[in-house]
């Protein structure tokens, strides 16, 4: 099997967002996916708000890995923050996964950040085993927190 990677491109976002919904799937969320193409068209290739790597198998995208830059103030450095890695599960155990985040941490060195970093779903123990298996360590003194919908509105106007 010949493996390549390459960033996505406009013609790819109807593939990312199967790939998103995959995702989605897989995490007990789908219900929640309100993207669509046209809005990221617009986030990832006018306003280039994250970035897009495909993993490709024989020629075939078969995974991805959405990502965008972060600040430290303590390092005074920017980051690598990945929202999404997913690789289809017919190409699991193969060294895909690995291989995006291995291509993610060149790009981090690449860019002069200072890390990369993420988050995992408390139950997703296949996740957890792989990135604990790459070296990585959980944040265990940080709680992530997240206003969105009427919450995030709410607090717009207060």
């Amino acid at each position: 099997m010949s493996v390549t990677y390459r960033f996505a491109t406009r013609e790819d976002t109807g593939l990312i967002l199967q790939f998103i919904r995959e995702l989605a799937e897989y995490e007990k969320m789908l219900d929640q996916v309100v993207a669509t193409e046209a809005l990221l068209a617009e986030e990832l290739f006018e306003k280039r708000h994250a970035e897009v790597l495909l993993a490709l198998a024989d020629g075939q995208a078969v995974g991805f890995a959405l990502f965008f830059h972060n600040f430290s103030t303590f390092l005074g450095r920017s980051g690598i923050y990945l929202e999404d890695l997913y690789v289809r599960p017919e190409h699991r155990g193969k060294g895909l996964g690995k291989g995006l985040l291995r291509r993610l941490a060149q790009l981090a060195l690449e860019r002069g950040c200072g890390r990369l970093e993420w988050a995992c779903l408390n139950w997703n123990r296949p996740s957890i085993d792989f990135y604990l298996s790459t070296g990585a360590q959980p944040m265990e003194d940080w709680t992530v927190y997240r206003l969105t919908g009427e919450s995030l509105a709410r607090m717009a106007k207060e």
